[in-house]
């Protein structure tokens, strides 16, 4: 799935959850906040598609995603960045932890 396509399909999924997103210019990484009521999703206008969409898979591995709709395919790609994701964290944490840990 492109970028493009996969970012839409978790934007669609986030705002499913009550969230609304908005990519706006910045320096900025991203992330979420309740504004006067509004739960707000901000991603960084200036990164690219499948940095914007790894940071909504990212938000949406914390949240509970059972009674939500998604295709397929969306969901499978989802599940492998979050594998991804996984993977990079145990390659992080191993970088440091010594021998006599």
């Amino acid at each position: 799935m492109k970028p493009e396509k996969f970012f839409l399909e978790l934007e669609e999924i986030t705002e499913q959850l009550g969230y609304k997103v908005r990519k706006e210019r910045g320096s900025f990484r991203g992330g979420f906040c309740v504004v006067s009521g509004t739960r707000l999703v901000m991603i960084n206008k200036n990164h690219p598609p499948d940095v914007q969409a790894g940071f909504l898979a990212r938000f949406l591995k914390d949240q509970q995603l059972d009674d939500i709709f998604m295709k397929p395919a969306t969901r499978r790609e989802l599940e492998n960045k979050w594998a991804e994701f996984e993977l990079s964290e145990r390659k992080n944490a191993d970088l440091f932890t010594t021998e006599d840990d």
